[in-house]
C-alpha cells in the first residue's frame, strides 16, 4: 500500500457493522492497520509544518479499526501480531530524555553516550537530575492501540530528590468507559489488570473524554513524563491522544523510559538471569526494596506509577545521581 492508497482507505465511507463476513472483517482490519502504518510513517518524515495531511486522519482509522475489532472478537485477535506497538523509544528519543533529566545540551549526552549509545549507562550518571517530572502509566484491553482501549491511567508529579516523593494533592487517576458489549464478554487483560466492567460503567471512553486529554497533552507539554517501557504509553497515546503526536513532533512531549534507566545504570541487570526479567518494574522494586518480599505489582495506574517514582529515585540515590546531595 502506497501513501496515496493508505490516504483514499482513511478517507473512504466504511461502516465496520456492515462487515459481517468473517473474511471481510479479518481484511478490511488488515487494510486498516497497513494504511495507519503507512499514513503514521509519512507524517513523522514530512517536515515540521508540511504533512501531507492532519494526524486526525490516522486516530479517525484507529477508531474505525477498534470498532471494527470489538466485531471480530478480543479472543481471537489475542495471538494475531499488530504493528502499532513499538518495543522501543529511539536513540534520539534516549538522549533527549537524559539531557532534559540533566538539564544539559543533547549534544553533550550524545558525545558521551557514543555510537548505538553504547556508553548510555555513563550518560545517565555523569550530570545530576532535578525538576519536576510526571509519572504516568495506563491499564488498557489489548497490547495494541489501533485495537484496544485505554481503561485506566494514573498520573503523578514529583521533584526529583533524594526524598523528593510525589504529593499526594499532586495526583490523579481515572477510569475509562468501553463498549456495552464487554459486560457480557468482560474486560479483556483482566488477568493482569483485574479491572471488571463494573469499574467501567457509566465513564466515559478515552477517546470522548476530551476535558481528560487536554489536561493530560497540557501536562505533558509541560513536563517531561516517566513511564517504565515509555514505548508502550508513547504508542498509545500517539493514537488515542489528541495532540499527543503533534507535540511529540515538535518535541514539546518528552518521555522519559525507566526500563531503559534501569537497564543501563543498575549493574544488577547484567548478572542477573534473563528469564527473571530484572529490568521489570516488580522486580527492580524488589532489589531496590521500594516492594516487600511477597508483595506484587498492582498493574494498576496509579499504584504502578507511585511504585515507579519510588523505585527511580532509590536507584538515582543508590547511583548518586541528585543535583542536591541534602
Amino acid at each position: 500500500m502506497n501513501l496515496q492508497q493508505a490516504i483514499e482507505h482513511a478517507n473512504a465511507l466504511v461502516f465496520p457493522a456492515f462487515l459481517t463476513d468473517d473474511a471481510a472483517r479479518t481484511a478490511e482490519r488488515e487494510k486498516n492497520e497497513e494504511a495507519i502504518g503507512v499514513l503514521s510513517q509519512a507524517w513523522f518524515e514530512a517536515p515540521l509544518g508540511g504533512e501531507p495531511f492532519p494526524f486526525d486522519l490516522v486516530r479517525n482509522l484507529a477508531d474505525r479499526n477498534r470498532e471494527l475489532c470489538d466485531l471480530i472478537g478480543e479472543e481471537r485477535l489475542r495471538e494475531v501480531r499488530g504493528t502499532s506497538l513499538a518495543q522501543h523509544l529511539s536513540d534520539e528519543d534516549i538522549l533527549r530524555s537524559a539531557a532534559v533529566l540533566q538539564h544539559r545540551d543533547i549534544a553533550d549526552v550524545r558525545k558521551t553516550a557514543g555510537p548505538g549509545l553504547r556508553d548510555m549507562g555513563v550518560a545517565y550518571v555523569e550530570a545530576p537530575v532535578r525538576g519536576v517530572v510526571a509519572g504516568v502509566d495506563i491499564e488498557t484491553t489489548s497490547r495494541y492501540p489501533d485495537r484496544g482501549y485505554i481503561i485506566n491511567i494514573g498520573l503523578q508529579f514529583v521533584n526529583l530528590a533524594p526524598k523528593g516523593r510525589a504529593r499526594k494533592d499532586r495526583s490523579y487517576s481515572a477510569y475509562c468507559g468501553i463498549p456495552e458489549l464487554y459486560r457480557s464478554t468482560g474486560v479483556p487483560l483482566a488477568f493482569v489488570h483485574h479491572i471488571q466492567f463494573s469499574d467501567l460503567e457509566n465513564k466515559l471512553p478515552f477517546r470522548q473524554n476530551f476535558k481528560l486529554q487536554e489536561a493530560l497533552l497540557a501536562s505533558m507539554e509541560l513536563y517531561p513524563y516517566l513511564a517504565h517501557n515509555a514505548a508502550f504509553e508513547d504508542s498509545w497515546f500517539m493514537l488515542n491522544l489528541n495532540g499527543y503526536a503533534e507535540g511529540r513532533k515538535a518535541q514539546r512531549i518528552i518521555p522519559i523510559d525507566t526500563r531503559d534507566i534501569c537497564r543501563r545504570i543498575d549493574p544488577e541487570v547484567r548478572t542477573l538471569p534473563h528469564d527473571s526479567k530484572p529490568a521489570a518494574l516488580e522486580t527492580w522494586a524488589r532489589r531496590r526494596k521500594t516492594l516487600k518480599k511477597g508483595q506484587k505489582e498492582r498493574h494498576l495506574g496509579l499504584d504502578d506509577v507511585d511504585l515507579m517514582i519510588r523505585t527511580v529515585e532509590a536507584e538515582f540515590a543508590e547511583r548518586n545521581m541528585f543535583a542536591d546531595k541534602s
